[in-house]
């Protein structure tokens, strides 16, 4: 597939607030400071398109971006954060929630790991809700760039073989790094074949 456009549409707090169109969806989440607007911007080959910051949980919002002008990247909240009060972490989960499980557009979630860090609870726990909830998710592993290829292996079959621990299959993985590029193609050709399938098969 080759981004051709990409723009900013929309940002809401409230799943009834997203576009009305029936175009795909593809949802970015992970946790805060995974790279996750780094990896939309090199998804989509524009380096501002999403905002970066070096300051964990900048991103509050569901921030629609029209690709192609035919589907849409969603950069949801990044989970996890500590320093937020209770009060505002539950709205973000309320949020978050409430868009992964009652938005009938989105066809597939990816959710971001530092490929850096081993597997951790709040992360074991999303994968699980995720599962009983029934939501078709694939796993991007990020920052490949900051190891050397060994390493980076090992870590990331260390995390499958975790996830082998409870999960009778994995979900697609892609390998990623906003830095050098690698995983663009892959994760690029997913989406395309995505895009073939109707929403309404997506849901079933």
């Amino acid at each position: 597939m080759i981004i051709n456009s990409a723009r900013f549409s929309i940002s809401n707090s409230k799943v009834s607030k997203c576009p009305s169109d029936q175009r795909h969806e593809y949802a970015f989440i992970g946790r805060s400071n995974v790279g996750k607007s780094s990896l939309i911007n090199m998804l989509t080959g524009h380096s501002k398109l999403a905002k970066t910051s070096s300051t964990p949980g900048k991103t509050l919002l569901i921030n629609h971006f029209l690709i192609n002008d035919d589907w849409y990247i969603v950069d949801l909240p990044g989970y996890g954060f500590a320093k937020r009060g209770k009060a505002q972490r539950e709205e973000l989960e309320k949020m978050i929630s409430g868009y992964i499980l009652h938005r009938e557009q989105m066809t597939n979630l990816f959710v971001l790991i530092d490929s850096r860090h081993a597997p951790m609870k709040i992360d074991m726990e999303f994968f699980d809700w995720l599962g009983e909830n029934g939501v078709p998710f694939a796993i991007v592993f990020t920052k490949l760039d900051k190891m050397g290829n060994v390493a980076g292996k090992r870590n990331v079959e260390a995390y499958c073989k975790k996830l082998l621990e409870t999960w009778e299959e994995l979900p697609p993985i892609f390998l990623t790094s906003s830095e050098d590029g690698r995983g663009r193609q892959e994760l690029l050709d997913y989406i395309e074949e995505l895009n073939k399938l109707p929403i309404s098969a997506v849901e079933e």
